[in-house]
């Protein structure tokens, strides 16, 4: 790399460590090729990013942002992998790393908290923020629909009252 193609990857990853939602650093040592570009092609479908990026450019790209105690995370064959959705870059790193020995998860860091490995494993298994909002949904329309099910039924029951005495008189 030329000293200005690593002037523009750190700014370009300096942006993405002080806009994504969550970071995750992990190890690849040992992966393949079609290993990585499987991981890339799951993440990317998730909606986040997996890079591979120079440990002390990385280092340089994460001064003066929040997320720059995970500095020291930044040894050996590292990745990392990033999403504007705190949840989706973990839940996908830590499921691929379930079935792939090769990648290691190291920890990582959402917004200020610098996350260790089982913080970013116990933050994969909350619920992304589309299934978050469709259970509040849920559970805002229960109340509504129980509510209008105990206001039609005394209606419907004196619809059956009048039903039957008209069927009374009709046989009388």
């Amino acid at each position: 790399m030329e000293r200005a193609e690593k002037r523009e990857f750190v700014t370009e990853l300096n942006e993405v460590f002080k806009a994504s939602g969550s970071v995750v650093v992990a190890h690849y040592a040992g992966a393949t090729v079609a290993q990585m570009n499987d991981f890339r092609s799951k993440m990317r479908a998730a909606g986040g990013t997996v890079r591979v990026a120079k440990n002390r450019l990385a280092k340089i790209a994460l001064q003066g942002t929040e997320a720059e105690g995970i500095s020291n995370l930044f040894t050996g064959q590292t990745l990392i992998a990033y999403s504007a959705d705190p949840i989706t870059a973990p839940k996908v790193v830590v499921d691929f790393a379930k079935g792939n020995d090769k990648i290691v998860v190291l920890g990582g860091a959402m917004g200020t908290t610098t996350l260790n490995a089982d913080a970013v494993k116990s933050l994969a298994t909350l619920p992304s923020l589309d299934e978050l909002r469709a259970k509040l949904l849920g559970m805002i329309q229960t109340p509504a629909t129980r509510i209008a099910s105990v206001v039609a039924a005394p209606a419907s029951q004196l619809a059956r009252v009048f039903s039957a005495y008209a069927k009374k008189d009709e046989a009388a």
